[in-house]
């Protein structure tokens, strides 16, 4: 099955709107499939590389955190690089290069080379003629990678302006998420449209059959979550004996209650108390 098919597949529709016992459940089911799959690359000498790409505020973060919350510290590492130096601007591939997985480990990037073809053009960090090389090289050079034993995975997280909007707005008002949103999320905003115009022109040039990039709505975080692992599950040929089909829904779906200013609301699935609590503290602030 192919990349594309399988984000089409009925195992990824299960997903859709998941209710949070569900997701609980699920997800636990995944990582102990994640706890196997870094077993095989541990006894195997693999190396595996996964890419987390999206805008702010699209859940790379909270995905990868998700991925690596039972696996075994040794054995990966999280890469998330920030402003590169002009050294590191004039050897872009380098700069990255040096955190490639050794055998026997998992590197996930929290951004990746890709800024060179997203944000960069877009907020004007760097020049055209780099932007034009990049995109003229990135996959020759992922790919010549990959033809030396690097397992490769391209993740695209996919953010709606309203649903990013709603999480700024939940940064701003949380006292232990404040600090994620910065003047750079602000000014990045303005440039939608013409971020839009690179997103689209990466997936054009620099997706190929041994190097595909594979898009992911992340507008529900438990969706986004399930649906990343599930898909790399399915990506990396690991010894497995794993059904990809999902475990049934949850016949009792756990529920919540809040009280705002007085009033209870009760019977809340997670979304919306969620979405109650979170409004409620900006509100107060």
């Amino acid at each position: 099955m192919k990349s594309n098919d399988f984000l089409r597949s009925k195992f990824f529709d299960f997903y859709d709107n998941v209710d949070y016992a569900t997701y609980q459940k699920e997800k636990k089911r995944l990582q102990v499939e994640l706890l196997k799959l870094q077993h095989w690359v541990i006894n195997n000498d693999k190396r595996v590389a996964i890419v987390f790409e999206g805008r702010d505020a699209a859940g790379k973060g909270g995905s990868i955190k998700r991925f690596t919350e039972y696996l075994m510290p040794k054995h990966f590492n999280v890469v998330e690089l920030g402003i590169p130096t002009p050294k590191e601007s004039k050897n872009w591939f380098r700069r990255y290069e040096r955190y490639f997985p050794k055998e026997g480990e998992i590197t996930f990037f929290d951004r990746s080379w890709y800024n060179r073809a997203l944000i960069e053009p877009t907020m004007g960090y760097c020049k055209k003629s780099q932007y034009r090389y990049f995109m003229s090289k990135v996959l020759e050079w992922e790919e010549a990678h990959i033809k030396k034993g690097l397992i490769l995975v391209k993740l695209y997280l996919s953010v709606s302006k309203q649903t990013q909007l709603f999480r700024f707005k939940e940064r701003q008002a949380d006292p232990l998420k404040y600090w994620k949103y910065s003047e750079n999320d602000k000014q990045a905003r303005r440039y939608w449209n013409v971020f839009t115009k690179y997103k689209e022109q990466m997936f054009n040039k620099t997706s190929s059959p041994k190097s595909p990039w594979a898009v992911i709505n992340s507008n529900n975080k438990l969706e986004t979550r399930l649906k990343s692992m599930l898909y790399i599950l399915s990506k990396i040929p690991y010894t497995r004996n794993f059904d990809f089909r999902p475990l049934q829904k949850a016949e009792t779906r756990q529920r919540f209650s809040i009280s705002i200013d007085g009033v209870a609301f009760n019977n809340l699935n997670y979304r919306q108390f969620l979405l109650l609590e979170t409004l409620n503290g900006f509100y107060k602030k």
